[in-house]
């Protein structure tokens, strides 16, 4: 049987010279069972910046593709790097662990200068960021126009000040921009939006429930058979199966379902200005939002355990408000508008009819968002499903990297 050595750089002894068999070392280097079915040259190199939760699975859905080949060009964590080079290759069997023990510092720098000389090859090239950092959302012109792909599910560069965002349009002639996974995970709603405007269609109004965090909370809070539990219990009990943040004041301000409604308010020609800027220039923060802990001390919004403690002195506010709503036939949820025809973008918690599907379809940690459009106007064009996780996050992200390369 061949054997081919493959070199991971500064590593540990372990994985410092790395022996498989032919077949294992065709998956190392092109990331597929069948790299025949991509032709030469045809391969998407990737640099993956972030490998937690999301990351990590969007690793190792890249290996488990059967379909299409990729070339592993870097790895990033926080602290630590690995690169590939001309003469060496990441082996995606032992990626973790040889990352972990990698004594190279991160340097986006040399990431982008790696991928810049395979664009001038003529390679296609990826940037997938899985970050939530500012930092690495602002390399994205720079990345776009030099030919490098970036694929995300970092909401900042998109909800952010509009010249970021600008500025990320005007590069993408040279390099694509994707970031279907910034809005429900894994669902298909920025490429069903753009879709509907793509074609032709006006968009009148989208509204849903955007949030995974505040789905499971009113869901249960304020269900259609009716609850006597408190708030703060609802979101203690959530935070302690991880829907929240590690400091729920983090989700129950509202901000990341206005970010979320700024990236889907960016993409509606309608919503421009006379000279054709687009909406919203301080993004999420120019969202009119109800926050739910407007009240809260800054002792609080700074530390989860004290804005736990903190929490319990709103439950009669909630009460009152569920109970005002179940008198009118009605539910809570927390909801995003984009009224395009008042130019309205809105977070709020508002009341539903029982009868309404954000009162009946919704379970678990839901996302639903409907579609009004000229097109679907008697009856809205409805997207639903699990709007968080990692697994269905990065479904969103190799979906969007797929699109690349797909015929």
């Amino acid at each position: 049987m061949q054997t081919v050595r493959v070199n991971i750089g500064r590593t540990s002894n372990r994985y410092r010279d790395l022996i498989f068999s032919n077949r294992r070392s065709r998956l190392s280097y092109s990331f597929t069972t069948d790299a025949q079915k991509m032709e030469p040259g045809k391969y998407l190199h990737v640099a993956v910046v972030g490998v937690g939760g999301v990351g990590t699975q969007v690793v190792e859905q890249l290996i488990a593709n059967p379909i299409y080949g990729f070339q592993l060009v870097a790895l990033t964590s926080s602290k630590r790097m690995l690169q590939s080079t001309k003469d060496l290759c990441i082996n995606p069997v032992a990626w973790k662990d040889a990352l972990n023990t990698s004594e190279t510092p991160v340097n986006l720098s040399t990431v982008k200068s790696t991928l810049q000389e395979l664009v001038k090859q003529s390679k296609k090239t990826v940037f997938i960021d899985n970050t939530s950092s500012q930092d690495v959302a602002e390399m994205y012109p720079a990345l776009l126009s030099a030919g490098i792909n970036v694929v995300t599910p970092n909401k900042k560069a998109f909800s952010g000040e509009v010249g970021l965002y600008q500025g990320i349009v005007e590069a993408s002639g040279s390099g694509r921009y994707l970031h279907e996974s910034t809005v429900g995970a894994g669902l298909p709603i920025i490429s069903t939006l753009r879709d509907l405007v793509e074609t032709g269609d006006k968009v009148v109004k989208i509204e849903g429930v955007f949030s995974g965090t505040m789905s499971y909370i009113f869901n249960n809070f304020s269900s259609v058979e009716g609850s006597d539990e408190s708030f703060s219990s609802i979101v203690k009990g959530a935070r302690a199966q991880g829907y929240t943040e590690p400091n729920p004041a983090d989700d129950l301000n509202g901000a990341d379902v206005a970010r979320k409604l700024t990236i889907l308010a960016r993409i509606i020609p309608e919503l421009k200005d006379e000279q054709e800027n687009f909406p919203l220039p301080h993004g999420y923060q120019s969202v009119e939002t109800t926050s739910l802990i407007q009240d809260a001390p800054a002792s609080a919004i700074s530390n989860g355990d004290e804005f736990m403690k903190w929490l319990p002195e709103q439950d009669a506010h909630f009460a009152q408000m569920r109970q005002q709503a179940a008198n009118e036939g009605s539910v809570l949820r927390y909801v995003g508008v984009v009224d395009v025809k008042n130019k309205v973008v809105k977070a709020e918690l508002a009341k539903y009819p029982k009868t309404h599907p954000f009162a009946t379809s919704l379970g678990g940690s839901d996302n639903i968002i409907m579609f009004h459009t000229e097109r679907y106007g008697k009856r809205p064009l409805i997207v639903q499903g699990a709007g968080a996780g990692n697994d269905v996050t990065a479904m969103g992200v190799v979906s969007d990297i797929l699109k690349l390369i797909r015929p």
